[in-house]
């Protein structure tokens, strides 16, 4: 009996080393895995465009107010709702002032979008002219640093020019190297209408496909402002003109006084993108302080189709047919679609 007892305890004991071998082993393998995954190499990010190729990307924006700038590079990252909003503001024209801004309250757009319906030819503008709209977003999502800087050298091109002076409709101020524009009137914004490819002086081939949208281009080589946009009514909602300005130290939108991080889906930061630091679409929080920074809301459902270019709606005009983005940067005109022939908005006065 007590023969048959310790065989039991050694065929136990046996048994049970073997399993404890064989977890081991499966975990050590598990693990081994898991590590591979995780330190994976994350894809290969995209080129960088050229300094030449950003400042044709901001030329058409440039010389906006520097809040109505960062709105615009904001909502640049969700080209989906751009049209959304444009098409919806097209079929709701009837709507004024805080009526308006009510209903647009309403919708599940990102802040910045719904801060461009303020300015409907501004929101049409980035609707029509969908390509550079997206690789305006793109530009801006991963050459952050890059796209600023950008603003900042048209500015210069154009003071040298003698195009960005103060005047009724905005103020232009140098902190050091740093241009900045503002309203003259804070309630008021005027909107310069500009032929953004003649306007800083030694002329830059246009934007393949570019079209100029009434109220907003004016051709030739001078500035024009039309009729001001009255912002007080949309002052009340989280997403109004005061909530919005661009921080030129740190080289970022700002949105209620912390660091705007966009959640696009459409467009994303290429340069981040890993399994620990990507999550659905999202830039990466690692490159903002979190204590600081304001995730904007809306997500973009849109996907783009085989053959656009990575992460952007790039490959697309505004009839939706696909053309590769190319640019010769800045150059003697003559090259690439310039459009003409559209005017700012009545009454417009020249610098």
């Amino acid at each position: 009996m007590n023969m048959n007892m310790k065989m039991s305890k050694r065929v136990l004991t046996v048994v049970l080393c073997s399993l404890l071998v064989q977890f081991t082993a499966q975990a050590d393998s598990y693990s081994s895995t898991g590590q591979s995954n995780e330190h994976a190499p994350a894809p290969a990010s995209a080129p960088q465009l050229s300094p030449q190729e950003i400042e044709q990307l901001v030329a058409p924006i440039a010389l906006y107010p520097d809040a109505l700038v960062a709105q615009v590079l904001a909502a640049s990252t969700y080209p989906a709702e751009i049209v959304e909003a444009d098409r919806w503001m097209q079929s709701h024209s009837n709507l004024k002032g805080e009526e308006l801004a009510k209903e647009v309250d309403k919708q599940a757009w990102d802040p910045s979008v719904k801060a461009l319906a303020q300015f409907p030819s501004v929101l049409e503008n980035m609707d029509k002219n969908l390509s550079w709209t997206s690789s305006l977003g793109d530009a801006y999502a991963n050459q952050q640093q890059d796209v600023a800087q950008a603003v900042q050298t048209m500015r210069q091109e154009a003071r040298k020019a003698g195009q960005l002076n103060s005047n009724e409709q905005e103020k232009v101020t140098a902190q050091g190297s740093t241009i900045v524009i503002e309203p003259a009137n804070p309630d008021v914004v005027y909107v310069p209408a500009y032929d953004p490819w003649l306007v800083y002086g030694a002329p830059i081939v246009a934007y393949p496909g570019w079209y100029p949208v009434p109220g907003i281009f004016f051709a030739g080589p001078a500035i024009s402002f039309g009729f001001g946009f009255g912002v007080g009514l949309f002052g009340g909602f989280g997403w109004g003109w005061h909530h919005w300005g661009y921080d030129w130290h740190g080289r970022s939108v700002i949105y209620n006084h912390n660091t705007y991080i966009s959640h696009s889906r459409t467009i994303i930061n290429r340069n981040n993108f890993s399994r620990n630091n990507f999550n659905r679409g999202n830039f990466n929080h690692g490159n903002f302080n979190h204590g600081n920074a304001y995730h904007g809301g809306g997500h973009s459902s849109f996907h783009a189709q085989p053959g656009t270019r990575s992460g952007a709606f790039s490959g697309f005009d505004h009839g939706g047919n696909t053309r590769g983005f190319s640019s010769r940067g800045r150059s003697s005109f003559g090259g690439g679609s310039h459009g003409g022939g559209f005017h700012g908005g009545g009454g417009g006065r020249h610098r």
